[in-house]
């Protein structure tokens, strides 16, 4: 099979693990949850050739964001190129680590670019079509298109009547508390490396409505899902996104000097270790009724964010259990691989349920059969990153190997893709997934280049903690 996967079939999608919530379509507290030895079949690469590699990652998210030049200054970054059938959707999420990897870049255009999101966020909070309380949703569309129904998409980010353009199309109309925990921490990078204040009070805008909306006094307490797009809450509580609040809240308790956000934060931190399993080293997904902890699938995130944001030698063991519980190798020969003859790719997958996947019958409707050992990019990345934070012996050369697949798949996966209709530059941007993969939890990942997977790379080579205090 040729490297460059085929093209979303007619209406369906290939959905993003943040896609679900907008009309309703929750699937369970992992559902928005999300690494791993495995057999290393890239070399650590000399220096100027990881420069390079980052360089071209770095260009790919510049591509993305810039994709739609006749359509205004304020704009968000395209998640992911046109191939995966989802149009010019800006997942909040993605957006929000696009502005953290250019920070991490240390340069002077990353740091433009970054606070040119930062603002479009911003703006996009304050010009919301229907709310005015601090909320975010999902996604917006950031350029024109024609819907698969044949119906005109004509605008960019800002509507012709001034108000966000809020991704209606795909249903991308609910609010994630995880979303919007990574678009806080986004804003408060933001606030503390320019010192501005605007973007120290969106985030505290966005802190403040997961308090309203969010906070739980159910048994196993924390901070729930969110709501659909019909405003409705969700009854579920994800370990991923109090995970999310534990980085968030400490850092506008930094910032604010506000002894509500230690309170806040405490809460959250609470909920994730009530979710550890001590016999196994791992964190568990979180629960559907906030009483009752779900088992199952393990996700790989809740095993690489807890360290993270918690930084607790008494977790830490989390890293080995997704290093080597949920490790793969992609190769040609798999059954329903996509990687070109001669290559392979190690890494993780994306949960337990993505090894068991039932590779006789597509991920969803319209879509193609999993892998059960495609590598899950961002995932990849950011076990590498959390194995160079916590920095025991052998934890850099496992992630240094690590990031060497990731930058290989930068190399040749995903050609011949476009952004808004434009190519992208070949060996720039990471794909989502090495083949298809099945998450466990309704929809899949696919080897489109993806700014998400792209900004995790970026972090960690950077060594940059997203989550940190």
């Amino acid at each position: 099979m040729t490297g460059s996967p085929r093209p979303a079939l007619s209406h369906r999608p290939a959905f993003s693990r943040r896609a679900l919530i907008g009309s309703g379509l929750a699937v369970g507290a992992a559902a928005l949850t999300a690494s791993g030895s495995g057999a290393a079949t890239a070399v650590e690469r000399p220096a100027a050739a990881r420069g390079s590699a980052r360089r071209r990652a770095h260009s790919f998210l510049a591509a993305a964001m810039d994709a739609y030049p006749d359509h205004g200054t304020v704009r968000l970054a395209q998640s992911y190129t046109d191939q995966a059938g989802l149009f010019s959707t800006a997942f909040t999420y993605d957006n929000a680590l696009t502005i953290l990897a250019a920070l991490a870049s240390g340069t002077a255009d990353g740091r433009s670019r970054a606070v040119a999101l930062g603002d479009a966020l911003r703006y996009a909070q304050a010009h919301d079509p229907v709310y005015d309380d601090g909320r975010l949703r999902q996604a917006y569309n950031v350029g024109p298109y024609t819907f698969y129904d044949g119906s005109p998409q004509p605008d960019g980010f800002v509507r012709a009547d001034g108000t966000a353009n809020v991704g209606t199309q795909f249903g991308f109309t609910g609010t994630a508390v995880g979303d919007m925990a990574w678009a806080g921490i986004a804003l408060a990078a933001l606030a503390r490396r320019t010192g501005e204040r605007r973007f120290l009070d969106a985030a505290v805008r966005i802190g403040e409505w997961i308090e309203r909306v969010g906070r739980t006094d159910e048994p196993l307490g924390g901070y729930k899902f969110g709501v659909n797009g019909a405003d409705e809450k969700l009854p579920f509580t994800s370990t991923e996104h109090n995970t999310d609040l534990v980085g968030l809240f400490g850092q506008l308790a930094r910032l604010t000097g506000d002894r509500v956000w230690r309170e806040r934060r405490a809460r959250a931190r609470a909920f994730v270790e009530k979710m550890w399993e001590p016999s196994g080293g791992f964190f568990y997904t979180g629960t559907n009724d906030g009483v009752t902890v779900n088992k199952s699938p393990i996700p790989e995130d809740t095993q690489t964010w807890t360290h993270l944001a918690l930084a607790s030698r008494a977790h830490a063991r989390s890293l080995d259990w997704a290093a080597s519980r949920l490790a793969v190798l992609d190769t040609a020969d798999r059954r329903n691989s996509t990687v070109p003859a001669g290559q392979s790719y190690a890494g993780v997958t994306f949960s337990s349920a993505s090894l068991v996947a039932n590779e006789d019958a597509p991920i969803a409707p319209g879509q193609p059969k999993p892998d059960r050992n495609g590598v899950w990019f961002e995932g990849t990345a950011h076990l590498a990153l959390a194995l160079r934070i916590r920095c025991a012996r052998g934890d850099e050369t496992r992630a240094r190997r690590l990031l060497a697949s990731v930058e290989r798949a930068q190399d040749l996966l995903g050609g011949g893709q476009t952004l808004g209709g434009g190519a992208v530059a070949e060996g720039s941007g990471v794909v989502s997934a090495s083949s298809p993969l099945d998450t466990g939890f309704g929809f899949g990942y696919y080897p489109y280049r993806h700014a998400g997977a792209t900004a995790w790379y970026l972090l960690a080579a950077a060594r940059a903690n997203p989550l940190a205090v």
